[in-house]
């Protein structure tokens, strides 16, 4: 909903031919070896990620998938006072009829870099039951102008073994990076540690867990209108209970996003950046995406 960035920043035009973070998205991903997209949105906001996708992917095979405060399961009354949506793992319930075979979960408002895609699509393409997320360090991921939400991952042998979701982190006038746990607690947090920036690679079993994970979301936590269901709080918790078994995938890829609207000119000046030494096109279009994957 970009409360903090005041407007609709997914679609905000940081590229220099009026990409959005989100067209860097579906280009890697499609370069990647990835052919369909499914994006999530709100209703009302629909027409204006189409108007603003169709010129550059329409070409690739694109699902829209409606994220409402009314999916919930039957019996549960959404409480008359909440308006947020109810988060990024209800976000990837949401998808699951338009979903086929393995796939990616990314942000549309993120820029993961074409290492964190590819490493992805490899994965994924291995077989096995194992699910994946893309780890990048929490110093690479802070904001300049105020405090940030990440998912702080334990990770042992390449699997993730826990991840606790931190909110606000900072650097204070000290240097010590600090934020604050779900309930409200300080917490010290290492700058080299493994976050979660929320770029998963799931298995379709992975479904049925989200709607079992949901049902107990609303029943402890369901009256709460603040209260969110996140894609790092039950990939942990499913993790820690031996559920899933989930690889960190560690790539040399470099994050950027606009959570603030002051964090946007270093997001163009970097885009131009890769732009100018032939990372990227200065105009991204399916077809040359589909060409670098050939």
């Amino acid at each position: 909903m970009s409360t903090r960035y005041g407007r609709l920043k997914q679609l905000d035009p940081v590229g220099p031919s009026g990409e959005a973070l989100l067209d860097y998205g579906i280009f890697d991903a499609v370069r990647a070896g990835f052919t369909r997209v499914v994006l999530v949105v709100r209703p009302e906001i629909e027409a204006a990620v189409r108007d603003h996708c169709a010129p550059r992917w329409g070409a690739v095979m694109s699902v829209y998938a409606h994220q409402t405060l009314d999916q919930v399961p039957e019996g549960f009354t959404v409480p008359a006072d909440r308006t947020k949506p109810w988060g990024t793992a209800h976000a990837v319930l949401a998808a699951e009829t338009a979903v086929q075979g393995p796939f990616a979960v990314s942000n549309a408002d993120d820029f993961y870099g074409t290492a964190a895609y590819r490493a992805l699509a490899s994965h994924l393409a291995s077989g096995g039951d194992e699910h994946a997320m893309v780890g990048y360090r929490l110093d690479a991921t802070l904001s300049a102008h105020g405090g940030v939400s990440r998912g702080l991952c334990t990770v042992a042998e390449g699997r993730l073994r826990g991840m606790a979701e931190v909110h606000d982190i900072r650097r204070g006038p000290d240097g010590v990076l600090r934020g604050r746990t779900l309930d409200g607690r300080e917490r010290v947090c290492d700058p080299a540690a493994m976050v979660s920036m929320n770029l998963w690679g799931f298995r379709p079993a992975v479904f049925p867990l989200l709607r079992g994970a949901f049902g107990e979301f609303l029943a402890s936590q369901g009256a709460d209108r603040k209260a969110e269901f996140l894609v790092s709080e039950v990939a942990g918790s499913l993790v820690a209970a031996d559920r899933v078994r989930l690889r960190v995938l560690s790539v040399d890829a470099p994050w950027m996003g606009v959570t603030f609207p002051e964090d946007r000119d270093g997001v163009v000046r970097r885009l131009r950046e890769a732009v100018a030494s032939g990372e990227y096109p200065a105009d991204l279009r399916i077809e040359r995406a589909e060409r670098e994957r050939a």
